[in-house]
């Protein structure tokens, strides 16, 4: 008995397993309670986990309900890029793509639409829905007025990589409106939308970062009345007193539900100052942001 013992000792890896042997049909049911940077990272561990990583069945989960309407957008937007020579076709989302994953990775990119003037993406932690509008997508009363409005082109525009490149900046006016619409499918959920302001002109002196705060005036008088209404009767308003001088500030316009992610909803949104007892200048308008309602970015104000 010994000598047989002895024997089995001696075979090696018998009777052993590890992560390696465990089929991918057993670690997919797994990957389903990670979050998409998590699936990435234990997708090192090795072949098993590295296959199930990559399977439909586990990133059908993370894109959004309606994310063929989101990948048809990106896939619009990445022929206009591509006839005109500005990306490479590494990473497109058209119907050649084949997995699952690579739609999540494509759409966790921006995609610019009507224009060049709004983007989308994904984030890659959630999957949620988030959405930028630039100044230049908005109506804005005297626009066109060089007394009244301008437009700068900064680098200070949105955030991360998701820039225009450009902010209007307002010299000097009696009556203030901004106003913007949209007209987009959301998967369901529950969203916020949000003005991003700088009072003061940002430019740069002696390579620092400055603003002009003598420019900025009238506005701690009255508050700002920010307003969005969705076309199946949502409705809200909130008042702030423009504030923060040299910093870009987020306010919170309000939250709004989409029920269904097929189908089409119009948002109407806006920001007014009609008191025609003062005048108000000083302002830089970048941009509308659209995020997910538990999504908290900073520099953000609510009521």
């Amino acid at each position: 008995m010994g000598a047989g013992a002895s024997n089995m000792e001696g075979s090696e890896g018998w009777g052993q397993t590890s992560l390696g042997d465990m089929p991918e049909s057993c670690v997919a049911p797994v990957l389903l309670y990670l979050d998409p940077p998590e699936i990435c990272l234990v997708a090192r561990l090795n072949r098993a986990f590295r296959g199930a990583a990559s399977a439909d069945c586990v990133w059908a989960t993370k894109l959004p309900a309606n994310y063929r309407y989101l990948a048809a957008l990106a896939a619009a937007a990445d022929d206009d890029s591509s006839s005109d020579g500005s990306v490479e076709g590494n990473g497109r989302c058209s119907s050649s793509v084949a997995t699952k994953k690579e739609k999540y990775a494509r759409l966790c990119r921006p995609t610019p639409f009507d224009g060049g003037t709004k983007e989308f993406w994904i984030q890659k932690s959630k999957g949620g829905l988030c959405m930028s509008i630039s100044s230049k997508a908005l109506a804005i009363t005297g626009i066109d007025d060089r007394r009244y409005w301008s437009h700068l082109t900064t680098d200070e525009s949105s955030f991360f990589c998701y820039r225009f490149h450009s902010v209007a900046y307002l010299q000097q006016i009696w009556w203030l409106e901004v106003a913007g619409e949209i007209d987009f499918c959301f998967p369901a959920g529950s969203y916020s939308l949000l003005f991003r302001l700088h009072l003061g002109r940002p430019h740069k002196r002696m390579g620092r970062r400055v603003y002009d705060s003598e420019l900025i005036y009238g506005w701690d008088i009255k508050p700002t009345r920010f307003q969005l209404s969705t076309s199946d009767g949502q409705h809200t308003t909130s008042d702030y007193h423009l504030d923060g001088p040299g910093h870009w500030i987020l306010y919170h316009v309000g939250d709004f539900v989409i029920s269904s992610s097929d189908e089409l909803i119009k948002l109407k949104f806006s920001m007014i100052q009609i008191d025609c007892t003062h005048t108000k200048g000083g302002l830089c308008v970048d941009s509308v942001f659209i995020y997910p309602k538990d999504h908290q970015p900073e520099e953000c104000i609510r009521k």
